[in-house]
């Protein structure tokens, strides 16, 4: 691990993408590799790119990460897909509409199923982004699967997080409020161009004017099918950046809390898990004793 620890410091992008592969799959060496690493993070900015199915969210990734470019940032992209109900896989693979980026080193491009895990995060995007971070990719734009009141863990991860919503998508502010509009630091209205944009606005706007906590957060119109728009975003999500107070130790405290829900869940195999299911169902045993049995049993692994 520490050599290919030195190569991803060194820029090989082959090592890049085994290592990637190694932390999506948890495989045993995971762990190590980033203890490697984890000296190296702490300068990359987390952008997460939320909102609703069609959107538009592909298409503005791929624009933002055009204009990055463009400046000669070194851009990383994790792209959370729904899982295949076969393979376990991501759906979408590598992004048709980023192909056009694969030939260009400096921008590094993986699809993560989500793989059952809730908030439309694939349970291993934090280590990604680490990884991504290590390498010295200094923006890292993480593009969620759009599942709407479950897209708040994106909160969790990112610095930045920009919410994409599009006109005419019946009643927007109920679209608005399904979940995503208190994690917003900025609004893109795509496809700005089409009948409604400017409703969307003013009900974006007067939502936050109610606020319990009134607030103001930077409304972007754009047209990510042409680039309209995304200079605009960027430099908005720039703005945020620099005037959002770093929250490095709640995210932290969140994302250590997850770590370990996740550990201590890992020590729980399949067959005493349903064991235990099978036995509240059958109201053989209340779901508090199980949970407390359960607990007992990974803190006996733990020892």
């Amino acid at each position: 691990m520490q050599d290919l620890a030195e190569r991803i410091r060194q820029g090989d992008l082959r090592a890049l993408a085994r290592a990637a592969t190694i932390i999506e799959n948890r495989m045993p060496q995971a762990e190590a590799l980033l203890r490697e690493l984890f000296p190296l993070t702490g300068q990359a900015v987390i952008y997460g790119i939320t909102g609703p199915p069609g959107a538009g969210k592909s298409t503005v990734t791929n624009e933002l990460v055009k204009a990055l470019r463009a400046e000669g940032a070194m851009v990383g992209v994790l792209a959370v897909d729904p899982s295949s109900p076969f393979s376990g896989g991501a759906i979408l693979g590598d992004r048709i509409r980023m192909q056009q980026h694969h030939a260009d080193a400096g921008v590094f491009i993986r699809s993560l199923a989500t793989r059952g895990s809730l908030g439309g995060l694939a349970a291993a995007t934090l280590e990604l982004c680490l990884l991504l971070d290590a390498a010295g990719r200094q923006s890292i734009l993480v593009e969620t699967v759009g599942v709407g009141q479950d897209e708040v863990d994106i909160v969790r991860l990112a610095d930045v997080t920009v919410v994409v919503l599009v006109p005419g998508m019946g009643d927007d502010v109920q679209a608005i409020k399904a979940g995503i509009m208190e994690i917003a630091d900025v609004f893109l209205i795509n496809k700005s161009d089409q009948p409604g944009a400017e409703r969307l606005e003013q009900e974006i706007r007067a939502v936050f004017a109610t606020a319990h906590q009134p607030r103001e957060i930077p409304i972007v119109k754009t047209v990510a099918s042409s680039g309209q728009g995304i200079t605009e975003a960027l430099a908005a999500m720039r703005q945020v950046q620099v005037s959002k107070p770093r929250q490095a130790v709640q995210q932290w405290e969140r994302r250590l809390r997850q770590m370990l829900v996740e550990r201590l869940l890992g020590r729980v195999d399949a067959a005493s898990l349903r064991h235990a299911s099978e036995a509240v169902a059958a109201r053989r045993e209340d779901p508090y004793t199980a949970v407390a049995r359960l607990v007992e049993t990974m803190l006996g692994r733990i020892r």
